[in-house]
């Protein structure tokens, strides 16, 4: 029985007056971040393969359908979370949303922007593949210091600039090692430095639209979702995608169907394990995870695709994933110096910019 008692205590996180409670509690609580963090992984490293799984597939060159796909499913997902959160309050908590058209046209320049940077960054994906993905769309950074500057009129420590260094000259390198492979595509580069562009962008207009959705990322994702699949649908028509899913042979396929809700789900999960991994660690733990993903997901790739690499092109991506650590760990002592008001709620608690990669990556 005080076996039993200890293993509760540990459990649920109890401190009680026996003499290895605390060491228990922080097992479990170890055992608890390690899990959040294994769960983001998984989530955010399956979600690139199966995005890249389906926009390269030969038969179906409809790129903007599979997102607009992703989008319509996360809309779906939210209301199935608000059904979730009246009937198990307890389990889930998700905000209570109705749509309201003021607050639509309020969210909509962030939804142009957030169309394109998630449109940019698969067909980047596509075009480049999984292993170059890191470097071909290592920019945001970058992006971040440069419109934070233009736009927010916000100066950049030479540090941080430093580190911006270090990541375009990661960048450059791995440009020239893929064009010394063979491999290099030209249009990935293009869409990949657009879609930091993007990324960076949507930070900026989060931080503006956030009062119209009370501060709550989750309202922001259902708006910004819904504003995403009607601002698809003409795009589509222009590009001629609805002709082409007419004319694809595996419309009825229910494997094809399957895949693209996985995308979707993984999708909207992406969104709601990063939260979670920031509340259970810290914004810079997150980062760090995220570079060491990145890292995890390129060696994944390499094998998995049995490709050959050269050790300059392992160099770029180190160059790369070692600039933006050490820029978030810039960042973060620089946060730390100056006094910010802590947030009330955890899903109004505002990231950093370099944290909004994944809601995709």
């Amino acid at each position: 029985m005080k076996r039993f008692n200890i293993l509760k205590m540990a459990l649920w996180g109890s401190g009680g007056s026996e003499p290895g409670g605390q060491e228990e509690t922080f097992l479990y609580r170890s055992l608890k971040i390690a899990s959040v963090v294994a769960l983001y992984w998984f989530i955010s490293i399956t979600m690139v393969f199966l995005n890249n799984y389906l926009l390269d597939d030969k038969d179906l060159e409809a790129p903007l359908f599979v997102t607009f796909f992703q989008c319509l499913v996360s809309v779906v997902l939210c209301g199935f979370m608000q059904l979730l959160a009246k009937l198990c309050p307890w389990l889930i908590d998700f905000p209570p949303v109705r749509f309201d058209l003021k607050t639509s046209r309020e969210v909509l320049p962030l939804s142009v922007v957030f169309i394109s940077m998630i449109t940019f960054n698969n067909l980047c994906l596509k075009n480049v593949g999984v292993a170059f993905y890191t470097v071909g769309r290592s920019l945001t950074t970058v992006f971040n210091v440069m419109l934070s500057y233009v736009i927010l009129k916000q100066t950049t420590s030479l540090q941080a600039v430093m580190c911006c260094g270090i990541i375009l000259g990661g960048f450059w390198l791995g440009v020239d090692q893929e064009g010394v492979a063979g491999s290099l595509s030209w249009s990935g580069i293009f869409f990949g430095v657009i879609a930091s562009a993007c990324v960076s962008l949507n930070a900026i207009y989060t931080k503006k639209v956030m009062p119209a959705v009370d501060g709550n990322i989750w309202k922001l994702s259902y708006y910004n979702n819904i504003n995403a699949c009607l601002l698809f649908l003409p795009l589509m028509l222009v590009f001629g995608e609805f002709g082409r899913l007419y004319s694809f042979n595996r419309i009825t396929d229910m494997g094809f169907w399957g895949m693209m809700i996985f995308g979707g789900v993984f999708g909207f999960g992406i969104g709601y394990v990063t939260g979670l991994q920031i509340k259970f660690t810290s914004p810079l733990t997150h980062n760090v995870s995220g570079t060491a993903k990145a890292c995890a997901q390129t060696v994944i790739a390499v094998v998995y695709y049995s490709s050959t690499k050269s050790l300059l092109w392992w160099t770029s991506n180190m160059m790369v994933l070692s600039g933006s650590s050490a820029y978030t760990i810039v960042k973060s002592r620089e946060m730390k110096g100056s006094p910010r008001k802590e947030p009330q709620d955890s899903t109004k608690e505002k990231l950093l910019p370099e944290e909004k990669d994944g809601v995709g990556v």
